[in-house]
């Protein structure tokens, strides 16, 4: 089983910048993405 906080569906801009700054805050990120 995967261990993660937080899930961000979609790599576009806004993903990635949310998945950055939860990675930059401690979270543990999961990024998906279409061809993930």
């Amino acid at each position: 089983m995967i261990e993660t906080d937080v899930i961000v569906v979609g790599a576009g801009p806004a993903g990635s910048t949310a998945a950055k700054h939860a990675a930059l805050g401690g979270a543990k990120v999961i990024l998906m993405d279409k061809k993930s």
